[in-house]
């Protein structure tokens, strides 16, 4: 199974999680301090709520494709390398409270994408690359997730 993931930053996740569980008309499949995420099925979607700043306005984190296996990670790494992209490859990593492989891309707006796995739970929230640029550089102030 493949759904579209949709990471975003919060300024209240205690209002949002109250607002997301009535929109889909679910509750969070996992809830952890500055976090949260929904499996949803109908649509298919991982929405994942990260805290940010209480001052500010929701916004984009990253996007995403969450896959079933390890050899998905990587036949679309392989695929995005074919295309031409850059790309930046994170195996066994904690992001999300999960133990993650992952590949991320940028699309020309300089959004992260990444496709991943869940292979398990993690402890904590971890830190990802989703913010870095495969050369050398960030793609923009807070971009990078799962701090």
């Amino acid at each position: 199974m493949s759904r579209v993931q949709l990471a975003l930053n919060v300024p209240d996740l205690d209002a949002s999680v109250a607002f997301y569980s009535k929109l889909f008309g679910v509750e969070p499949a996992k809830r952890r301090p500055g976090y949260a995420n929904f499996a949803i099925t109908e649509p298919p979607l991982k929405l994942v709520l990260i805290e940010g700043e209480a001052e500010q306005e929701t916004r984009l984190d990253h996007l995403g494709v969450e896959v079933a296996s390890t050899d998905q990670v990587t036949a679309a790494t392989d695929r995005l390398k074919d295309a031409g992209l850059a790309t930046f490859e994170e195996n066994d990593t904690s992001c999300c409270y999960a133990l993650q492989d992952k590949v991320w891309v940028h699309g020309p707006g300089q959004e992260p994408w990444e496709v991943y796995v869940v292979k398990g739970d993690a402890d904590q929230m971890g830190k990802s690359a989703a913010g870095l640029d495969p050369f050398g550089g960030t793609s923009g102030e807070g971009a990078i997730t799962c701090r």
